[in-house]
C-alpha cells in the first residue's frame, strides 16, 4: 500500500516546486519593475537636480555668511585716550569701525569731550563694522545729591560714602555734640542739607561731635559712684579749738 502511493507523492512535490518556482520568478519581477518605476530617467533627473540645487543652496549660505561677518578681515582698535571725540570718529570711520558715547566723565584737567575709556581696548582685534564704546569728558563738572548723613551716622561711615562718590573732604570742624557723630555737613562756608545737589568739585567739610554729651555723661556717672561709695556727707565745717 505504502509503495503503491509513492508515485502520488512524487508528483504532489513536483507541483509544489513548480509553484514555487513561479511565484519567486513572479516575485522579482515585481521588484524589477518596481526598482525600474523608483530609477525611471525622470525621477533620477528630478534628484539630481534638487540634489544640485541643495549644494549650491549651501555654497550660497556660506558665502554669504562670511560676507556678512567679515571672515578674516580683523581690525586692530587703535588707541582712542586723549582723543577729541570727533577726530576719533573720522579715525574708526577710515578703519571701518563706529564710534558710540556710552558715558561721560569729568576731569577738569582735560577739555571737554576728550575721550577718557574706550571698549574695547587699544590693540584688540574686532571684524569691521564693529562698535566701540568711548567714555567722554564732560565740560562741567557733575554734581550728586548728598546721601542722608547727617544726624544719622558716624564720621567715618560718612567719610567713607562721601569719598566714594568722588567728594573731596576737608578736615572736620568739631561742634558740641557726641563723639564722632555727624551734626552737619558744610560746602563752601554754607550749611547743606540731605539730598542737596552739591558739585563733585566743591569740597566738604562735615560737623562732627568732639564728644562733649559724652564727656558730661561720663563725668555724671563718675560723681554718682562716689556719692554712692563715700555715703552721705554733711554741709559743715569742723571747727578746731585755738
Amino acid at each position: 500500500m505504502f509503495f503503491r502511493n509513492i508515485p502520488n507523492f512524487f508528483c504532489v512535490y513536483q507541483e509544489f516546486f513548480v509553484l514555487l518556482r513561479n511565484h519567486s520568478i513572479r516575485a522579482s519581477m515585481n521588484i524589477k519593475e518596481s526598482l525600474g518605476k523608483i530609477f525611471d530617467r525622470y525621477v533620477v533627473i528630478n534628484l539630481s537636480a534638487m540634489l544640485v540645487v541643495v549644494i549650491l543652496l549651501c555654497i550660497g549660505v556660506g558665502f554669504g555668511l562670511d560676507l556678512y561677518t567679515h571672515h578674516g578681515e580683523n581690525v586692530e582698535v587703535p588707541n582712542l585716550k586723549g582723543m577729541d571725540c570727533k577726530k576719533a570718529e573720522r579715525r574708526l570711520s577710515e578703519l571701518g569701525l563706529t564710534v558710540v558715547v556710552s558715558d561721560s566723565g569729568y576731569n577738569k584737567e582735560l577739555p571737554a569731550n576728550t575721550i577718557l575709556l574706550q571698549t574695547p581696548g587699544e590693540g584688540q582685534k574686532v571684524k569691521k563694522g564693529h562698535i566701540i564704546y568711548v567714555t567722554v569728558n564732560s565740560p562741567s563738572s557733575p554734581s550728586f545729591a548728598l546721601p542722608d548723613l547727617v544726624d544719622n551716622s558716624s564720621f567715618r561711615e560718612a567719610e567713607a560714602r562721601l569719598t566714594a562718590m568722588g567728594f573731596r573732604l576737608n578736615p572736620p570742624q568739631l561742634v558740641d555734640g557726641e563723639k564722632d557723630w555727624v551734626y552737619g555737613i558744610l560746602c563752601r562756608g554754607r550749611r547743606v542739607s540731605n539730598g542737596d545737589r552739591v558739585s563733585i568739585e566743591n569740597p566738604l567739610t562735615l560737623m562732627v561731635g568732639k564728644g562733649t554729651i559724652e564727656d558730661l555723661d561720663d563725668i555724671d556717672m563718675v560723681g554718682a559712684e562716689e556719692m554712692d561709695a563715700g555715703g552721705e556727707t554733711d554741709d559743715f565745717e569742723e571747727v578746731k579749738e585755738p
